[in-house]
C-alpha cells in the first residue's frame, strides 16, 4: 500500500505515546494534562440542531430500506403521525410468527422496509418478505445451507434484489418480489487461499451504488469488502491485521503471525457518499490469548480501531485507535453513526464512534480530528503485559461509571443493587492485570456493545443503550474475561449531546441493553427500544419518561424500526431472542410485529424473565439429596455423584455443589476439606448474611431463615462462587 504524507503522519501518532494529540491523528492540537479522565459537566443550553444527514428513508420517508435506516445509521426516521399523544394507544396490528411458532434459536436481525414490504432473517437460515400492512407472508426462500447468525438483509431496489448471508461464506441474492435465487456468490473458506477474506456471519449487509460491503469476523483475520452487487466480485478489501510490508505492521511489535489475529470488521460501516468515505470499525485482538498482551507489544493495528477508507477504491484515509494494546477485549465495535452538528459556532461533518469502553469517541468524518478533544492520559501500567502507557480519553468524561462501585445505582427497581462482587481485586477501566483477576467496569459486554444506537434531527441527541456488568480480567480467564456468577447485569438508556458530548440524561433500566437492543427515534419526539423480557418501549426522547410498553413474546434483541403504507405509520420490531446476556434464561421465539395506533391484536403472554444475576455454574441439587447432606464443600469440583472432588481447585464451578436448594430453616454447613492447603471463604453477598473464614479442616454453619437466593464466593479465589436458593 503506498503511504502518502497524510498517512504517514497518522501512522506516527498511532505508534508513538505522548499526552499531546496532534490534529488529523483523532485529537486536539492542544495539550493535556496527564489527569483523569473528567467527568460529565451540567449541560449549558444547546440551541437547535444543525442539518441532518439526508436522506434517512426513502420514498418520501415512508420506508426503512436498510438496518440503521439510512447510510449514517441514524435510526431515525422523519414519520411523525405516531407522537407522544397517541402512542398510548399503540397496539398490535398484525402479528406473524415467521417461522411457524417455534421457540428457539438465536436472532439478531433486523427488519427492513422498501415500498412497504418487510424483509427479515430467521433463526433458521431463512429470509421471508412479509406484507407491511396485513402481515402476510410474501414469500419465504428456505436456505439449503442451514442455521447462521445474521443481522439484517441489505436491499437493493433498483437492482430488484434483496442480499443475506449463508453459512459457507455466501452471499445469496434474491429477487426481492419472488424470493428465488439470482445468484449465490460462495468466497474461499479457507485462509490457505490466496483469496480468503474471512468468515462472512453476524454481520448486517450493507448495499449503495451498486456495490455490498461486507464484513467478515470471528476467525483469525478478517476484512473489510465491497463487492459487486450483480456478480458479487471482490472489488476492494482493506484488512484489520496487516502482514509485512502494509501499513501498521510494525505496531506489533515483532509477534509472530499466530499472535496477529482478530481486528475482525463484524458490523456493518456508515457510508458518507458526499465525503465518498466508508468507516468501518475493528475488533479486538485475538491471537494467543485476547487477555495476555505479552507477546504482542505495541498498539496493534487496526484492532480496537475506526478507520476511513476510500468509497470506491478501498484506499486508506485516516484511523482513530479507541483502545492501544487491547488486553480486556473492550474493543468498541459497533456500527458507527454519522451526524451534522454545530459545534463551538461551526457546523462539523462527525462520526460518533463507541462504546464498549463508555465513552463517545466524536471525531471529524473528513479527517478523524477531534473537535471536542481527544487526550492520551496515563494509566496503570504492567510491564509483563507489555501494556500501552496511555489510552484516549474523551475531555468530556464517560458516560458511565469506569470504575468499580458498592453503592446503589437508583436503578429502576428499588433496592436493586449494582455493586463490586466481593473478594475480586478492584481495579477500574485500563488497569492492566496479569495472574490475579482485576474487577473493572465497563465489562467486555460494555457500556454500550452491538447494540445500534441513534441520533435525532429532531432533539440533536444520540442514544444508546448500555449495561452495567463488571468483568475480571486475568490470563486464565477463559475467553475474553469473567462475567462474576452473582452479579447483577442490568443497564440504562443514555442520551448525549454531540454538540458537547455530555450527557442529557439517563435512564436506569432493569436490563442490560447493550446487545442488540437497538434505539429508534422519530420526528414526533419518541424512542422504541426492545428489552430482554419481551417488552417492547417507547420513551420521551427529552427525558425518557416511559410512555408505553407492549410484552411481544420473546427477547427483543434487534431494532424497532417504522414504516407507512396507504397513510398509516407503523412501528414494528422482531422478538426472537439471543443468548448475550442472559444464556438460555432469555426468551426465544421468531414474532415479528407490527404496531399502529387502534391496533387490536392483544399483547403476548409474557415469558419467564431473564435471570438478571449471572447464574452459578450446575443445575440445583437438592440439599437433603446429597451425599452429605445439606453441606458445601469449599475449593472442590462437583462429581457426577455429587461429591466432591478429589484436589483442591481455584475454577469457578469449585464449590460443592455450586447450586443447592433447601427448604426455609435449613442448617447448612460449609466446610473446608482436612487436606486442601489454602484457607477458603464462603462470602455471602449482597445481603451480608454470613462470611466464614475458614482453614483446612474447619466447618461453620448457618440457618438460612428467609426464602431467598443467596450467592457465595471465595476469598483465596474470588471465581469459585455458589448459590443456595431457599424455599
Amino acid at each position: 500500500m503506498k503511504l502518502n504524507a497524510m498517512a504517514a503522519m497518522l501512522l506516527a501518532c498511532g505508534v508513538v505515546a505522548t499526552p499531546l494529540f496532534v490534529a488529523g491523528c483523532g485529537g486536539s492540537d492542544s495539550p493535556s494534562a496527564a489527569a483523569p479522565a473528567p467527568q460529565p459537566q451540567p449541560e449549558p443550553p444547546a440551541g437547535p440542531p444543525a442539518a441532518n444527514l439526508s436522506d434517512c428513508c426513502t420514498a418520501g420517508d415512508k420506508d426503512f430500506p436498510k438496518v440503521g435506516g439510512n447510510l449514517g445509521n441514524q435510526n431515525y426516521s422523519r414519520l411523525a403521525q405516531i407522537d407522544k399523544g397517541d402512542v398510548a394507544s399503540l397496539g398490535g396490528a398484525w402479528l406473524n410468527r415467521i417461522e411457524g411458532g417455534i421457540n428457539t434459536g438465536n436472532n439478531q436481525s433486523t427488519t427492513v422496509v422498501v415500498d412497504g414490504v418487510i424483509y427479515i432473517e430467521s433463526a433458521q437460515g431463512n429470509v421471508i418478505a412479509v406484507d407491511g400492512k396485513t402481515g402476510a407472508t410474501k414469500w419465504k426462500w428456505t436456505t439449503p445451507y442451514g442455521n447462521i447468525t445474521r443481522r439484517g438483509v441489505a436491499v437493493a431496489k433498483d437492482l430488484g434484489l434483496v442480499y443475506t448471508v449463508a453459512s459457507g461464506n455466501r452471499v445469496v441474492a434474491l429477487n426481492k418480489d419472488t424470493g428465488q435465487p439470482v445468484f449465490i456468490k460462495q468466497y474461499p473458506t479457507s485462509n490457505t487461499d490466496a483469496s480468503y477474506l474471512g468468515t462472512i456471519q453476524k454481520v448486517a449487509l450493507v448495499y449503495h451504488d451498486k456495490r455490498l460491503y461486507i464484513g467478515t469476523n470471528d476467525g483469525n483475520r478478517g476484512a473489510a469488502f465491497s463487492a459487486d452487487a450483480t456478480t458479487g466480485k471482490v472489488l476492494t478489501s482493506f484488512w484489520g491485521v496487516p502482514r509485512a510490508g502494509e501499513m501498521g505492521y510494525d505496531t506489533w511489535g515483532g509477534a509472530p503471525e499466530t499472535d496477529r489475529t482478530g481486528a475482525t470488521p463484524w458490523i456493518h460501516p456508515a457510508i458518507d457518499p458526499e465525503l465518498g468515505l466508508m468507516y468501518w470499525t475493528f475488533g479486538n485482538v485475538r491471537g494467543g490469548s485476547s487477555q495476555n498482551g505479552s507477546t504482542r507489544p505495541g498498539q496493534n493495528l487496526f484492532a480496537n480501531s475506526i478507520v476511513a477508507l476510500d468509497l470506491k477504491t478501498g484506499e486508506y484515509k485516516w484511523h482513530f485507535q479507541s483502545v492501544h494494546h487491547d488486553i480486556w477485549d473492550m474493543d468498541n465495535v459497533m456500527s458507527p453513526v454519522l451526524a451534522d452538528v454545530k459545534i463551538n459556532g461551526d457546523n462539523r461533518k462527525v462520526v460518533i464512534y463507541g462504546s464498549k469502553t463508555g465513552m463517545f469517541y466524536i471525531l471529524d468524518r473528513k479527517d478523524g480530528s477531534a473537535p471536542l478533544g481527544i487526550d492520551e492520559l496515563p494509566v496503570k501500567q504492567d510491564a509483563r503485559q507489555a501494556s500501552w502507557p496511555t489510552q484516549p480519553f474523551p475531555r468530556q468524561g464517560a458516560w458511565t461509571e469506569t470504575c468499580v462501585v458498592d453503592q446503589p445505582l437508583g436503578t429502576a427497581i428499588p433496592g436493586l443493587p449494582h455493586r463490586a462482587v466481593p473478594n475480586y481485586v478492584r481495579g477500574c477501566l485500563y488497569d492492566a492485570h496479569w495472574d490475579v483477576p482485576i474487577l473493572s467496569i465497563p465489562g467486555h459486554g460494555g457500556g454500550a456493545n452491538w447494540n445500534h444506537m441513534s441520533y435525532s434531527a429532531k432533539t440533536g441527541l444520540v442514544y444508546t443503550g448500555m449495561g452495567y456488568v463488571a468483568a475480571a480480567h486475568s490470563l486464565t480467564e477463559s475467553s475474553n474475561g469473567l462475567r462474576p456468577p452473582g452479579e447483577y447485569m442490568t443497564g440504562a438508556v443514555v442520551a448525549v449531546d454531540p454538540a458537547t458530548n455530555l450527557v442529557k440524561w439517563k435512564k436506569n433500566m432493569p436490563y442490560s441493553l447493550a446487545h442488540g437492543n437497538g434505539i429508534l427515534s422519530t420526528a414526533s419526539g419518541l424512542l422504541f427500544i426492545g428489552q430482554p423480557d419481551g417488552n417492547l418501549l417507547a420513551l420521551d426522547a427529552d427525558d425518557g419518561t416511559e410512555l408505553w410498553r407492549f410484552q411481544t413474546g420473546a427477547a427483543i434483541s434487534a431494532s424497532p424500526i417504522t414504516y407507512e403504507v396507504d397513510g398509516e405509520q407503523y412501528v414494528a420490531v422482531y422478538a426472537g431472542g439471543t443468548s448475550i446476556p442472559y444464556g438460555d434464561s432469555a426468551p426465544r421465539g421468531d414474532y415479528l410485529w407490527a404496531f399502529k395506533v387502534g391496533g387490536q391484536v392483544a399483547q403476548a403472554a409474557t415469558p419467564k424473565p431473564p435471570e438478571v444475576r449471572r447464574p452459578v455454574s450446575g443445575t440445583a441439587v437438592e440439599g437433603s439429596a446429597l451425599p452429605t447432606p445439606n453441606t458445601v464443600f469449599l475449593g472442590r469440583v462437583q462429581t457426577p455423584a455429587n461429591a466432591p472432588g478429589a484436589t483442591e481447585s481455584t475454577a469457578v464451578n469449585a464449590m460443592t455443589p455450586t447450586h443447592m436448594r433447601v427448604p426455609v430453616n435449613t442448617t447448612v454447613t460449609f466446610t473446608n476439606p482436612a487436606d486442601n492447603a489454602n484457607t477458603r471463604c464462603a462470602t455471602q453477598f449482597f445481603e451480608g448474611r454470613f462470611n466464614f473464614s475458614l482453614a483446612p479442616g474447619q466447618s461453620q454453619t448457618h440457618v438460612f431463615d428467609q426464602p431467598g437466593e443467596y450467592f457465595f464466593n471465595d476469598c483465596h479465589s474470588p471465581r469459585p462462587t455458589g448459590k443456595i436458593v431457599v424455599y
